[in-house]
């Protein structure tokens, strides 16, 4: 293990370990939306930012991509910090007024305005902050990539090639389950799943042969059982209460070992 201070208390971190995990584990508050324990460090909303000492040295990063060292000194809430933290939150709510997220970060930080946009805080607007967490679960978790950056400058979007419905996409939701903005919509109408946000990409979703609910896309469903052959062939119709419905029967129901 290794030994690093934090806000002048000792913490032990484990090898190859970056700060942000540790921050977040020894439950110090610290901001952060690009962040995902699943995925890999990005580094990209710079709100995990903190002062480090190390070598003598003193200097700010981004916590998230930052190795443990053994002696590192990290400080959470230095007044230059802290003041990095609200012009990139007066950037956010330029950039995603809508977003309820980043309106309770921006208040938890005194930023009731920003210099960089007018807007009422209150009105709904864009909710999207690139963050790029959906994009990376995509791409990272799934291997699918139905999703990517598309644009340039302040005219950047996250999106489906060319704009269209996708062809890739499986409608699992994990983009919309990482997302830290609540900027994703799925709708999921009768025996479709309609991806608002992708362009409105619609996927068939599948019935449970017991409850007669529609459960997950057909497309999703065979992505797992490609993903592992092993899987019992009749779990494919059923959802996943009508599976623990099906073992507990299974175990209530099987004869017990005098």
């Amino acid at each position: 293990m290794i030994t690093i201070k934090i806000n002048n208390k000792n913490y032990e971190a484990g090898e190859g370990e970056t700060v942000l995990p540790v921050l977040i584990r020894e439950g110090i508050d610290i901001p952060h939306l690009c962040y995902h324990d699943a995925l890999s460090p990005y580094g990209s909303c710079r709100l995990c930012m903190v002062e480090v000492t190390a070598g003598g040295k003193k200097g700010i990063t981004a916590s998230c991509t930052l190795p443990v060292s053994e002696g590192l000194e990290i400080e959470t809430e230095t007044p230059e910090v802290v003041q990095i933290r609200k012009v990139l939150l007066e950037m956010y709510l330029a950039e995603a007024p809508g977003s309820k997220k980043i309106q309770e970060l921006a208040k938890k930080f005194g930023v009731v305005h920003s210099r960089f946009a007018d807007f009422d805080i209150e009105a709904k607007g864009d909710r999207c902050v690139l963050c790029g967490l959906c994009v990376r679960a995509c791409n990272e978790l799934l291997g699918i990539g139905a999703i990517n950056y598309a644009g340039r400058g302040t005219n950047s979007s996250i999106n489906t090639p060319w704009y269209e419905s996708s062809s890739a996409c499986i409608g699992c939701g994990a983009c919309a389950y990482v997302c830290p903005a609540d900027a994703i919509d799925i709708i999921d109408r009768g025996d479709e799943r309609i991806m608002e946000t992708w362009n409105r990409t619609t996927l068939k979703l599948k019935e449970c042969v017991e409850s007669k609910q529609y459960f997950a896309t057909e497309k999703a469903v065979e992505y797992v059982y490609g993903k592992d052959s092993d899987l019992p062939e009749d779990l494919k119709d059923l959802s996943a209460d009508s599976r623990r419905r099906k073992k507990a029967a299974d175990f209530v129901l099987k004869p017990r070992r005098k």
